[in-house]
């Protein structure tokens, strides 16, 4: 932008903003901000249009564009708002320019056009790819938090872990499963680990296959893998398809394969009495007498 029209911009921005906010607050009820309170929808857009003049004015700009473009992403806008608002505000400040033009004819129109273009064009890249880069890195973090969660290991009691399966398992969870599986038998000295495939809602080929192979690699770094949660209909569609699970134990329910756990890590669950009777027999037994 020429510095005659970038100083007509900066000097009537009071101006210039009170256009923009108008015509802004014009599209509310027609696009995605329909549903949002006035007093946040107004708060934005004075901040946006501060930070579109803090760019004019080059003083310390990118930092201010980064920080709205993250908060948009936060408020769950879409970039849309961004490109929307910057094209508004174009045309407002054209028209804006023109309208102060003593003599206006079609080279000065073009002029004014391309020195708005100028900046306003550089303001639309650096926000778009702030919000782009912002809204990657936090796409990635919930990725990574789904990842965990979508495969834990969960230390029970000592030398005895679970790891709880929710939903369809393909090939790229199947790795993580055989990741998390490894590592956190090794980190948590885990003699025995149940798999509970309760909230597993399909069992075919592919998926036993997968359960194979991680009870199998479990069992090659010295662990017991039992498999915990085979409902009447998984345990009819793996006798279908001729699946093999003979190499694990395979239990009904969680409490049974804990309790099996039990026995491997030689250990069991004692039912007390409320007697001194019952209590030395306890006692007894932890001592192995």
């Amino acid at each position: 932008m020429s510095q005659d029209f970038k100083k007509i911009v900066i000097e009537n921005s009071d101006s210039i903003v009170q256009m923009w906010m108008s015509e802004i607050n014009s599209l509310k009820q027609d696009n995605y901000t329909a549903n949002i309170s006035d007093e946040l929808f107004e708060s934005t857009n004075r901040e946006f249009v501060n930070v579109i003049f803090t760019s004019i004015k080059n003083q310390g700009s990118a930092k201010v564009v980064e920080d709205f473009s993250e908060k948009i992403i936060n408020l769950g806008w879409p970039l849309s708002y961004i490109t929307d608002g910057l094209q508004v505000f174009r045309r407002v400040s054209v028209d804006y320019i023109l309208g102060q033009s003593v003599k206006v004819d079609s080279a000065h129109i073009s002029d004014v056009m391309k020195s708005v273009d100028v900046w306003v064009e550089p303001l639309i890249r650096q926000l778009v790819n702030e919000y782009s880069g912002s809204w990657e890195h936090i796409v990635s973090l919930q990725r990574v938090a789904l990842q965990e969660l979508s495969a834990p290991l969960i230390p029970v009691m000592d030398r005895i872990t679970v790891m709880p399966l929710i939903g369809t398992i393909d090939t790229e969870r199947a790795k993580l499963i055989m990741e998390n599986l490894l590592e956190g038998v090794i980190k948590h000295n885990s003699e025995v680990v149940l798999i509970d495939i309760t909230g597993v809602p399909v069992v075919d080929t592919m998926v036993a296959h997968h359960i194979i192979q991680a009870a199998e690699a479990v069992r090659l770094i010295g662990s017991t893998c039992i498999l915990v949660g085979i409902r009447p209909e998984i345990a009819q569609t793996i006798v279908n398809l001729g699946i093999d699970l003979g190499k694990f134990p395979t239990k009904s329910s969680l409490r049974k394969g804990f309790t099996r756990a039990l026995e491997i890590t030689n250990r069991k669950v004692i039912d007390l009495e409320d007697n001194d009777e019952s209590i030395e027999k306890m006692i007894e037994s932890l001592r192995g007498e």
